[in-house]
């Protein structure tokens, strides 16, 4: 969700114009929309999703239950992309992945790992990730242990505990049952999914970052816990 009036607002800060600043969005907001996208080599129509929103640099409206991300910019960069599927929007998905893993394609690769390590280099392009930042429980030396907090960077097991299989994303918040993950590759999309709490392996931070998350409790929401991230 987004507010047109904010939209038109920043349109307009950046030269092209809305027509009247009201809050409606009409023929002529849908033109400034597209001159502006086609000015950063984004897809010459009207939608504005998350992409556009990031481009514009205008925060999303994520919900009541959205926890304050200041001092985390990883999880300001996941967040511009949340609602991102891997079919839909399979060219914008593609052309935000940082280039250690741009070479993925979605639709075949799992790339919960490669989520995570873009959000990580918007957010400190010099920052060390893992050699092999696909496969999910590398991210369990990621940076510096901590406890599950938001922001935190999760990764738990998949099949079984001892299988080579894992799931990688961001801690943003909990109930009893299950912590809420800021993650890629959750039903094909950039999602926050529910993963049962047994099946944590590490909670990490990067390194030279003081740690400023807290544990935020959620209700269930009647939200199922996911049991396969692939």
């Amino acid at each position: 969700m987004y507010d047109v009036l904010r939209l038109q607002e920043r349109l307009a800060e950046l030269g092209f114009d809305p027509g009247p600043i009201d809050g409606a969005k009409g023929p002529r907001t849908d033109a400034a929309i597209r001159a502006f996208k086609r000015s950063v080599g984004l897809r010459d129509r009207a939608y504005v999703g998350p992409i556009t929103l990031a481009a514009l640099k205008i925060a999303q409206d994520h919900g009541p239950d959205a926890p304050e991300m200041g001092g985390m910019p990883w999880m300001d960069a996941g967040l511009a992309v949340k609602g991102l599927h891997e079919q839909r929007n399979y060219g914008a998905l593609r052309k935000w992945f940082d280039k250690s893993v741009s070479w993925i394609d979605p639709r075949d690769v799992a790339w919960c790992g490669a989520y995570v390590a873009t959000c990580h280099r918007i957010a400190e392009p010099t920052v060390r990730i893992p050699d092999n930042p696909l496969g999910a429980r590398n991210w369990g030396s990621f940076g510096k242990s901590c406890a599950p907090v938001l922001g935190a960077t999760l990764t738990f097991w998949r099949v079984s505990k001892s299988s080579w299989q894992g799931h990688v994303g961001f801690y943003w918040g909990e109930d009893d049952q299950a912590y809420h993950v800021l993650g890629g590759n959750q039903a094909n999309a950039v999602t926050v999914t529910r993963i049962a709490k047994k099946r944590l392996l590490e909670a990490r931070w990067p390194a030279g970052w003081a740690v400023t998350g807290r544990p935020v409790m959620l209700n269930r929401g009647g939200a199922p816990l996911s049991e396969n991230e692939a």
